[in-house]
């Protein structure tokens, strides 16, 4: 494995995790406003963590990769949709596997 597809498999490891925790969130918060449960501090620490790393890995994946504004930021705005960490997960998965051409600058 190279440095550029390590970097995408790190990003593509911390995809599905990030979107977990980031579907949790949202269901904790609405058991927060619906019931007694709060788990929210809990679940945003985690989320939060997992959001850091899938930033760090993106960029240096971005970087590797030199994959287009685009692609780039498209890979961003996923992290930041609820089920898009799942949609990243499976682009990244074809690129590793060479289904899907890099796009590159």
């Amino acid at each position: 494995m190279d440095v550029n597809s390590s970097a995408v498999h790190r990003l593509r490891l911390i995809s599905a995790p990030e979107g977990i925790s980031f579907i949790l969130l949202l269901i904790c918060s609405v058991l927060k406003r619906t019931t007694s449960f709060d788990a929210v501090p809990v679940m945003g620490m985690v989320h939060g963590i997992l959001f850091i790393l899938y930033v760090v890995f993106w960029i240096q994946a971005w970087q590797a990769q030199r994959w287009d504004a685009k692609r780039g930021v498209l890979l961003f705005v996923l992290s930041v949709l609820p089920f898009g960490g799942f949609v990243a997960e499976r682009m990244l998965g074809r690129e590793e596997r060479g289904e899907l051409r890099p796009a590159t600058a």
